[in-house]
């Protein structure tokens, strides 16, 4: 009897284990079974993938630079600081994580638009934001950028603060130990969260659509371009979703391979 327990807690387990992990790929490999690779270039050659996918690259793009250069000051910030004020501000930087998407693209709307917050001040010298590529863009920072902020705070968190008091006691300046010591240490968390905030703009949907819309050649990115062509091109679909799912895969596994690197000692050997 205590042997079949003993079975039983080891299997149960497993089982679920593997009820979740099949649940997981079974969409992935549909995906991949479904679309040959003849059908697939065929699909990309589609007008819909060619303008979608360059303009997904060049405000991906943007929008990953804007969040490297805003976000990394914020993410030590944070990660230096204590109190009621940096746990306040925390909060609201993961906020974009947990809202829907549409809410996200209304709240720019209603902020960034015509009629919004800031819109008459923008107006009147003459920026015209919403369904624009610069909505786009916008609207991958506001979604894309928590990711990278608490990623990069962790990083810098879990720094050893001897060796922050050692370079300044050698006489660097903030900026110096900044640049020359945390920053190197931090950059396997640093490329994570840079690669999760590049994924999530890549993949932007809802926010993309409330505040930019779906016009080709200028707002449509790789997920309104998949949406669009269900209704007309299948075959462009699936090869636009094969892309995203080639992508992101492809980028966990570097992430991954640079983040061991960097622990293996690559870091080590920079920050000095």
């Amino acid at each position: 009897m205590r042997g079949w327990s003993r079975r039983v807690q080891v299997v149960l387990p497993v089982l679920a284990a593997g009820v979740l992990l099949a649940f997981l790929l079974a969409p992935l490999v549909a995906l991949v079974l479904s679309t040959g690779v003849g059908e697939a270039l065929a699909g990309l050659r589609h007008p819909l993938a060619v303008a979608a996918l360059g303009l997904s690259l060049l405000t991906t793009s943007c929008s990953l630079a804007l969040v490297l250069l805003l976000g990394t000051p914020l993410a030590w910030l944070l990660a230096r600081r204590t109190g009621r004020l940096p746990r306040a501000v925390d909060t609201l930087v993961q906020l974009p994580i947990v809202i829907p998407p549409a809410v996200s693209g209304l709240a720019l709307l209603l902020a960034f638009g015509r009629r919004g917050l800031l819109g008459p001040w923008l107006e009147r010298v003459g920026i015209g934001l919403p369904f624009t590529t610069a909505a786009v863009v916008l609207a991958e920072v506001f979604v894309s950028a928590p990711f990278y902020v608490q990623a990069a705070a962790a990083a810098f968190r879990r720094l050893d603060p001897a060796l922050l008091l050692v370079a300044r006691s050698l006489g660097a300046g903030p900026a110096r130990t900044f640049f020359r010591v945390a920053l190197p240490l931090s950059l396997p968390g640093l490329a994570t969260g840079a690669a999760l905030s590049w994924s999530r703009a890549l993949g932007e949907f809802g926010a993309t659509l409330m505040f930019a819309g779906n016009l080709t050649g200028r707002t449509q990115t790789l997920p309104l371009a998949i949406y669009t062509a269900l209704e007309t091109d299948v075959r462009a679909a699936k090869a636009m979703a094969l892309v995203l799912v080639v992508v992101a895969f492809g980028l966990l596994l570097l992430v991954g391979r640079r983040a061991h690197g960097f622990l293996g000692g690559e870091g080590a050997r920079r920050a000095t």
